[in-house]
């Protein structure tokens, strides 16, 4: 009896073997295209680079292609920040939602860091932070 069970065990991490050897050269096949097209990349922004380098000196302007743009930047949260800040305009948060677009509930939890704003929302957060008090009631009194 054990010697049918010995030559099952060794069956099984026969085919087991064959198996995993023929998924390796799979992955290895695919790992070996994917970086044959990340070299091809790479060369191909290296030649977009230079051409709107040899561009912008055509130009007389020189371009910066590494130099993010204000808008490309992220923008911060700090929640006792965002509090300070509707506490400096004067405001509740209900009206601070209504200038924001979302609930004075949203605003509350913010504030207390329970929950986060979008991306969307933290435009709109950006501009009001950029307003001055007259500007906010000039807004709240127009809505």
């Amino acid at each position: 009896m054990s010697t049918f069970a010995n030559q099952l065990k060794s069956e099984i991490a026969r085919i087991s073997k064959k198996e995993i050897k023929a998924e390796n050269a799979a992955l290895k096949k695919a790992s070996s295209q994917y970086r044959s097209d990340i070299a091809a990349l790479k060369r191909r922004l290296a030649a977009i680079e230079s051409a709107l380098g040899k561009l912008g000196k055509q130009t007389g302007k020189a371009i910066d292609t590494q130099a993010p743009s204000q808008e490309d930047k992220p923008l911060r949260f700090r929640p006792d920040g965002f509090a300070s800040l509707r506490k400096k305009l004067g405001i509740t948060a209900n009206e601070m939602g209504t200038l924001l677009g979302v609930t004075g509930q949203s605003v509350y939890k913010w504030e207390k860091g329970t929950a986060k704003p979008r991306a969307s929302q933290m435009k709109a957060i950006a501009a009001v932070r950029q307003m001055g008090k007259k500007d906010v009631t000039e807004l709240l009194s127009a809505e």
